[in-house]
C-alpha cells in the first residue's frame, strides 16, 4: 500500500466545512477561516469557553482545540490568542469608557452666629429714613431723612431675639438678625452664612444716626445706601410743639 493512502486511512476525514463548539455550533469554517487563517477542506477546530480573570474583573475567552487529529496548529494557536487578545482590549476600552461615579463632597457643618456688637435692642424704634448713591450727597440726604420722622420707618422688636425690618424687593416684614463676623463687621439680615446676600452692612451707628449698604452691589445700585435718623419721642414731639 503507498504512504499517501495509509495516511489518508489513519487519518479521520471530518465534514467539510463543519467546527464544533462548546457555543452551540457547527460554524462554517469558511467564515473563521478569514479570521484564523485557516485553509483546505479539513480544516476543523472546536471551540470551548474558559473563564479568564483580567484585572478586577472576569471575562470568557476562547479554548482552542486541534486539528481532527489531535495535533495543535500554530493557526488554532493564533486563533486562540487573537480571541484573548480581543476580550482584552475590550475590557480595557469597557474599563476606560466608563463614566466615574460623582464624588459627593460632604457639605461643612454651618458656623456659629457671632453676636454682633450693635445689639438689636438698639435699633428698634422710629426712624426717618432716606438713601444716597454718592458720597458727597450724605449731608444732604441725612437732613433729608430727618425730616421723614411724620413718615417714620418702624424697626419692631422680634419674636426670637432680632428685629422686624424689610429685605430688598418685599413688601412683608421679616424677622431678621444682627449678626458679627470674624472681619469686625455687623450685618443685619437672615440667619445663616455672613456676610449674606440678602444682607445690609453696618457701615456705622452712634445711637442717633444708622447708616446700613446692602452687601450684593446690584441691589445696591438700586437702592443706595440708606440712612437712619432716630425720630425723638412722642412726647417729647408734643412737648416742644407750641402752645396755642
Amino acid at each position: 500500500m503507498k504512504p499517501a493512502l495509509r495516511d489518508r486511512r489513519r487519518r479521520p476525514v471530518p465534514a467539510a466545512g463543519c467546527l464544533t463548539s462548546a457555543l452551540g455550533g457547527p460554524y462554517h469554517a469558511t467564515n473563521v477561516a478569514r479570521i484564523g487563517g485557516l485553509t483546505g477542506p479539513h480544516d476543523c477546530i472546536s471551540l470551548t469557553m474558559r473563564l479568564i480573570q483580567v484585572g478586577g474583573s472576569f471575562a470568557l475567552a476562547p479554548r482552542c482545540g486541534g486539528r481532527s487529529e489531535g495535533t495543535v496548529s500554530m493557526r488554532n494557536r493564533s486563533l486562540s490568542w487573537s480571541f484573548l487578545a480581543a476580550a482584552v482590549s475590550a475590557l480595557a476600552v469597557s474599563a476606560c469608557s466608563t463614566t466615574p461615579s460623582p464624588q459627593v463632597a460632604a457639605s461643612a457643618p454651618p458656623e456659629p452666629e457671632m453676636p454682633a456688637r450693635v445689639r438689636p435692642t438698639e435699633i428698634v424704634g422710629r426712624w426717618g429714613y432716606a438713601a444716597y448713591h454718592k458720597p458727597e450727597d450724605r449731608a444732604r440726604t441725612e437732613a433729608n431723612a430727618r425730616g421723614q420722622c411724620k413718615q417714620p420707618y418702624v424697626i419692631g422688636q422680634g419674636a426670637n431675639g432680632g428685629v422686624m425690618m424689610y429685605l430688598a424687593d418685599s413688601s412683608e416684614l421679616q424677622e431678621l438678625r444682627l449678626k458679627g463676623s470674624t472681619s469686625g463687621r455687623d450685618y443685619i439680615g437672615p440667619a445663616g452664612r455672613t456676610p449674606g446676600a440678602q444682607d445690609r452692612e453696618i457701615v456705622s451707628f452712634d445711637g442717633r444716626v444708622m447708616i446700613l449698604k446692602y452687601v450684593d452691589s446690584e441691589v445696591d445700585g438700586r437702592y443706595g445706601t440708606g440712612i437712619f435718623v432716630r425720630c425723638a419721642p412722642r412726647a417729647a414731639q408734643a412737648s416742644a410743639q407750641p402752645s396755642r
